[in-house]
Order: C-alpha cells, then structure tokens, then sequence
C-alpha cells in the first residue's frame, strides 16, 4: 500500500525495534493512570457510569498500545540520498518529507529517561520551514551521533556551493 507513495529506488534505514519498548512504556503508563482513576472512583462511589467509561478507556488504550505501537515503529525509516534526507512515518495515512541538506539550520539528539535506559536517541533537524522539520525517534546513540555528524557536514557543503 505506501509503495505508491515510497520514493522510487529507496532503501529505507529503519529506527530501532528498541522503541516499541519506549513507546509501550507511555502507553502501559496511560492506560494505568486512567485504571487508577477508574478503581478510585469506584472505590468512592461515584457516578456508575464514570468509572466504567474510565476502565473502558483504560482498556482501550491498553489494547490499542499493544496492537499499534508495533506496526507504527516498523513503518518509520529514513534515507540519505544524494540531496537531502527523506523520513516516513505513519500506517494508515503515510508522511513523506525530504529535506535538502543545504536548508538544514540544525540537527540535535534528545534522550528521554526510558530511552537512555534502553540506548536510544531521537534526532531531530530543524529549516527556515517549520513544517519541513523532521523528528527521527528510536535511533541507537551511535547510530544518532554517526547520523547528527554526517547531515552536519552536508548541510555544510551544501550551503557552501550557494
């Protein structure tokens, strides 16, 4: 389905499987705060309905985590061609963005606590165009820093030739 609107000839790099565990620990986390609340207004006598819906929604979330998260961590990549960088993220409804080199303003790494834990780094590039800016998340810190110190020497060249 996303071959119509994949790039012709990319070889897509993907993140690392490490992040479904990141994103399945927000997820859990979510779906235990809203089962607290709903045990806790059941527990208090609340509205019968409320604590239902809460525990149906805690539920929900649950299911949907451990379904989705999986599939949507397999469905990211990137790709360093000879101009710029192009990212895909999404499962039903695909995002493609391509940055040229020369229009990148700055590239940085950010580490969250569960992804020190697990060894990974999101990388995220900045342009004049906020809408063309593009997080890379779940990347391994060597793989992130390789990536930071290789897009920063291109964006380099790059503007170099303007």
């Amino acid at each position: 389905m996303t071959a119509n609107v994949d790039p012709h000839g990319v070889q897509w790099r993907r993140v690392s499987p490490r992040l479904v565990g990141v994103e399945l620990v927000g997820g859990v986390i979510t779906a235990l705060v809203l089962g607290g609340i709903a045990a806790f207004l059941f527990s208090v006598d609340a509205p019968g309905w409320l604590p239902i819906v809460l525990g149906a929604a805690a539920l929900i979330e649950l299911v949907v985590t451990l379904v989705v998260v999986p599939r949507r961590v397999r469905a990211m990549g990137y790709q360093l061609r000879d101009d710029d960088l192009v990212f895909r993220r999404g499962i039903m409804w695909t995002r493609i963005v391509a940055v040229p080199y020369g229009r990148m303003q700055l590239v940085d790494i950010t580490r969250g606590p569960v992804g020190r834990v697990l060894g990974l780094a999101d990388l995220k590039l900045v342009t004049a165009a906020a809408s063309a800016s593009i997080q890379i998340p779940g990347l391994a810190n060597a793989d992130a820093e390789e990536l930071r110190d290789r897009l920063v020497a291109l964006a380099e060249t790059r503007r170099a030739g303007l």
